[in-house]
């Protein structure tokens, strides 16, 4: 993974290069996705949008050829805050932005070999004080979030073992995810556990915070009814000890 930087105007754009050479093989051209690839008409226009994802932002599923796609997710505020404005963030310097925080640390984790998405780009573009900010990663072909698989009652306790054994993993690495739920972790088609959305995520040594993450789990499972589903997680977390 070569990451690399453009800056046009009051916008800059983080980026792996080597995941642009491989969109060169659509109609787009590597150019043309660093001024354009962040702007869902331009992907609309171009017949690309393959769907759409539910939750805040409404991120896309884009086609860029040959069986690829990628997700565009903007980066979105909630609570009260996102009243006043559910799109700007408080600009505290380039490398400290949401975006460019993310798509780093998910390059380091993608490198480590650790079950996340390839990132793609992540554009910020300031306003003064403030900023708006989008990110773009590979999608999973087939995959399903876990939320989905524990509704439909398809979440065995040998998924779950090995959605809990996928946590320990990231926690040994010393990732902190700050919003981990079901919603947030993928199952593939041949069964195997991944983890998005690092937005706000960090890397720290051991401490409490990873109690505080199984518990924030574990109260996503008793939203969607499976409260008993923690059970099978956690003892998949601690045979991977």
């Amino acid at each position: 993974m070569r990451l690399a930087t453009y800056r046009a105007g009051k916008t800059c754009i983080l980026y792996d290069a080597d995941s642009l050479c491989d969109a060169d093989r659509a109609p787009q051209t590597a150019p043309q996705l660093m001024l354009k690839g962040f702007d869902p008409a331009w992907w609309r226009d171009a017949g690309r949008v393959t769907g759409e994802a539910p939750g805040r932002g409404a991120s896309l599923f884009l086609n860029v050829g040959e069986g690829v796609e990628w997700v565009l997710r903007p980066y979105r505020r909630g609570g009260l805050i996102a009243r006043v404005s559910d799109a700007r963030y408080l600009w505290t310097g380039l490398e400290r932005t949401r975006a460019f925080r993310e798509l780093r640390l998910t390059a380091l984790l993608h490198e480590r070999g650790l079950p996340v998405p390839r990132p793609v780009a992540a554009r910020v573009t300031r306003h003064g004080l403030t900023y708006e900010a989008a990110l773009i990663t590979v999608r999973l072909p087939g995959a399903r979030a876990l939320a989905e698989l524990i509704t439909r009652q398809q979440a065995d306790s040998a998924l779950l073992e090995r959605v809990g054994a996928t946590v320990r993993r990231f926690h040994d690495a010393g990732l902190d995810h700050v919003d981990l739920n079901a919603r947030n972790l993928l199952i593939d088609p041949e069964g195997r556990v991944w983890l998005i959305d690092l937005d706000r995520c960090r890397l720290r040594r051991p401490g409490r915070w990873q109690a505080a993450n199984l518990a924030r789990l574990q109260r996503s499972f008793e939203k969607f009814g499976a409260a008993e589903a923690m059970a099978a997680v956690r003892r998949g977390y601690a045979a991977s000890a």
